[in-house]
């Protein structure tokens, strides 16, 4: 039979997972309630800073952009896994910290590798 702890554990979970869906699906509903509509050749304007748009929106940006926001990102999200790293030093901090600096490191090796690669230099038009 599962225990009246383990009940609570789950019930909190459950609890936790039910608030997070309340306000997912809040975020959504409440604007769409209260906004106001409306119709009109503005409404699918394009607006940019309060100022009127000079030319075309479309424009080609270089694909250079593109890979520099892709590994900003990647390692955006690498850094998150220093996080828990750091919150749970404690019995055997001199392996945690070994293992960062080899997380650190494989990082580092990425970046070395774009950077021979030529990724960070933006030739100009």
């Amino acid at each position: 039979m599962i225990s009246q702890k383990l009940m609570i554990d789950f019930l909190a979970v459950a609890l936790y997972l039910l608030a997070g869906l309340v306000f997912a699906v809040a975020a959504v509903v409440i604007p769409r309630l209260i906004v106001r509509k409306s119709k009109g050749a503005l409404r699918e304007a394009t607006y940019e800073s309060g100022m009127e748009t000079i030319g075309s929106a479309w424009i080609e940006f270089t694909v250079v952009y593109y890979i520099y926001a892709l590994i900003f990102l990647a390692f955006d999200v690498d850094v998150l896994y220093l996080f828990p790293v750091a919150l749970a030093y404690g019995k055997y901090a001199s392996r945690d910290l070994i293992e960062v600096i080899v997380f650190v490191g494989i990082l580092s090796l990425a970046i070395v590798y774009a950077w021979r690669k030529g990724v960070f230099e933006w030739k100009r038009r």
